[in-house]
């Protein structure tokens, strides 16, 4: 009850406890009107328009001298705990954060194994310069160097695990006659060690890279949509957001500074990482952004205020921008969004009620068991045989049994 009270104070609501603890202890209708301090001036507010009583704000500051004897500071750290822990356990973007995280970790491994790399580039290069060209790839690089290590070591036996890192055999020959020519420094083993150990674990971090990404792929299918979820700070702010403000997100520098010149203002922002964009044409893609905008915001309104989580509508918004997308190429018009959302919702309809009456076929059969194991337990008390149709004597192995088989 006083997490509760809590809830309803943090939250600006005058509980109908506290209305009736301060209607039954504050003096009405004297001489002197009431003075009710309180420590917060939004729920200060809230009384005030609820009860019409004088305010005066700043208790909390002087709370101590004014209630003396009052040791409530256990009481306030159990409530405190309790009002945090039920304010994460019901948190509505709990399953939010693990996107923004997964895509801000993401971002992060990009910049780390690019800085990484290119360290590994100049330290490497000091022994085998020619590595450089041959190998453009960060990760397929690092493996190489991983694997060459002491380039005088290379021989023709070297070059089919050389063809197995870089998928080329003209490749890894290059390499092979690369290192029978070097113009590269020796260096000692303990350096090339270490050289090794740092590109392992560059590796490492590509691998987990790409791992991060396939777990992300499978708690939201577009890396474009993490962004978005990322950039406005959850799904619920996301859904409020207009279709034009999600078709420029991200994009606020260029936005401004449009304005502030007189200049055209943006097209896209963070959406244009989207696949759509990249498929249409140089002249489609302020439109397709646009069109794509609207169904982000569609499905991210429908994700965040529906009861039951589904993807069926995000499927077919899906395949409305790809039809959108042949419109602009072929010309033929595709279907309006209002006849393919009622074709789909009542197809959903039909698909619960479906489940709906699955579920009561199997209750009931349930029930029918049970009223079944009822009977036959009643006449096995009753000392009645449905075989015979005669009265036995009551056996406890035999109601045992009976019991087990029902």
């Amino acid at each position: 009850k006083r997490l509760y009270g809590e809830s309803t104070l943090c939250d600006c609501v005058v509980h109908a406890d506290l209305r009736l603890f301060l209607e039954t202890n504050l003096p009405i209708g004297g001489k002197k009107a009431a003075m009710l301090g309180v420590g917060d001036a939004k729920i200060g507010g809230a009384l005030q328009e609820e009860l019409g009583l004088s305010i005066q704000t700043g208790v909390r500051l002087h709370f101590h001298s004014l209630i003396k004897g009052l040791a409530a500071s256990k009481a306030q750290l159990g409530l405190g705990h309790s009002y945090s822990r039920a304010k994460v356990k019901f948190n509505v973007n709990r399953s939010d954060n693990m996107i923004i995280q997964s895509i801000a970790l993401l971002d992060q491994l990009d910049k780390d194994i690019n800085t990484f790399s290119m360290r590994v580039r100049e330290w490497y290069g000091y022994h085998f310069p020619e590595l450089i060209k041959i190998v453009i790839d960060n990760s397929t690089y690092c493996k190489m160097a991983q694997l060459i290590c002491n380039r005088k070591e290379l021989s023709e036996e070297s070059l089919e695990s050389l063809e197995e890192v870089v998928m080329d055999s003209a490749k890894a020959r290059a390499v092979l006659e690369a290192s029978r020519s070097s113009m590269g420094m020796d260096i000692s083993p303990m350096d090339l060690i270490n050289i090794e150990r740092f590109s392992n674990r560059v590796v490492s971090l590509a691998s987990y890279r790409l791992e991060l990404q396939e777990y992300l792929r499978s708690k939201i299918s577009q890396v474009v949509g993490a962004y978005l979820i990322s950039h406005a700070g959850s799904l619920t702010n996301l859904a409020k957001y207009p279709a034009s403000t999600v078709q420029i997100l991200g994009a606020e520098k260029a936005l401004f500074r449009a304005l502030k010149t007189r200049g055209n203002t943006p097209k896209y922002g963070l959406i244009f990482h989207s696949t759509f964009i990249g498929c249409a044409a140089a002249k489609n893609k302020g439109r397709i952004s646009r069109y794509l905008a609207n169904k982000c915001t569609i499905a991210s309104r429908i994700d965040t205020f529906s009861e039951v989580p589904t993807c069926v509508f995000g499927d077919k918004l899906c395949d409305q921008v790809e039809e959108r997308l042949s419109f602009y190429e072929t010309g033929e018009a595709p279907l309006k969004n209002l006849d393919v959302m009622k074709r789909e919702v009542a197809a959903e309809i039909k698909i619960r009620l479906e489940k709906g009456e699955k579920k009561r076929r199997k209750r009931e059969k349930k029930l029918a068991a049970l009223s079944t194991g009822e009977v036959c337990i009643g006449l096995a008390l009753s000392g009645y045989c449905p075989d015979t149709e005669s009265m036995f004597r009551f056996d406890p192995s035999t109601w045992f049994s009976l019991c087990m088989t029902c």
